[in-house]
This record gives structure tokens, sequence and C-alpha cells, in this order.
């Protein structure tokens, strides 16, 4: 979706819509992918990028529970990496308890959107996280 529907992804790398997904910048010469710009591939000097839809459900590869951060910041919460088919993903962990009978490494784990705050004017910011499959 954008702004016009009344939201706006918090990050260029999340697209909104029916399927919402995250898009990788992928290096045309090696196939690394990013997610920040670019000029030149951190891989192989390339300067050539393609951008490609990452892949929805993933592992947890590590995580940790913070307890304590700045004030205003709700605490625990729960920031992993996680292997989406072969590209790595930052995110947070969400719809769980963030707690370590909850989390766990190798768990299985998709991509979720949800609303993060509203402007003056209607617009929608939208974020993303990872949830458990509810297979797991």
């Amino acid at each position: 979706m954008t702004a016009a529907s009344g939201q706006i992804p918090l990050v260029e790398y999340l697209v909104l819509g029916s399927d919402p997904h995250l898009e990788a910048s992928q290096c045309t010469a090696c196939g690394a992918r990013f997610f920040d710009r670019r000029n030149a591939c951190a891989a192989c000097f390339g300067t050539g990028f393609a951008r490609v839809p990452v892949a929805t459900e993933g592992e947890v590869r590590t995580f940790t529970i913070v307890s304590h951060a700045a004030p205003g910041i709700p605490v625990p919460f729960v920031p992993a990496v996680v292997d989406c088919d072969g590209t790595s993903v930052r995110a947070c962990i969400v719809n769980v308890e963030p707690d370590p009978d909850h989390v766990s490494l190798g768990m299985k784990v998709r991509l979720t959107t949800f609303p993060i705050g509203t402007d003056n004017n209607g617009i929608e910011a939208v974020g993303f996280g990872f949830e458990p499959q509810e297979d797991h």
C-alpha cells in the first residue's frame, strides 16, 4: 500500500499490500544481498543491483532478550537475526512471550506487519517483525 491508501512502510525495503514482503538489493555480479542503499557491493565491488523479494518465512539464527532499555522503550523485547532462505534479516520476534521458554534458536518464523503510529494527516506507519509459525 502507499501513502495514498493511508499507510506507509517504516523502511523502504518493506513492501505493503496484499502480500507484504521485504525486498533486498541483490548484486547482479555475485548475488550478495543488502537492505541499505549501496553504490558498490561490499563482497565483490560490483555496481549493478536488482530488487529481489526475500522469503517471508525463516529460521531464528540468533537472538537476545532485552530487559533494560532507554526510557520510553517498552521491555522486554527480542531482537533477532532470521535466515530467510539465505538472506539474513535483522528484526524483532513479536507476538510471542519474550522469554527462553517461547523463543529459541532454529525456531520457524514468518514475516508480519503491524501499525506503529499515525501522523496528523491520518497516515499510518507500518513496521515489521517475525512471529512464530503456527506449527512451532
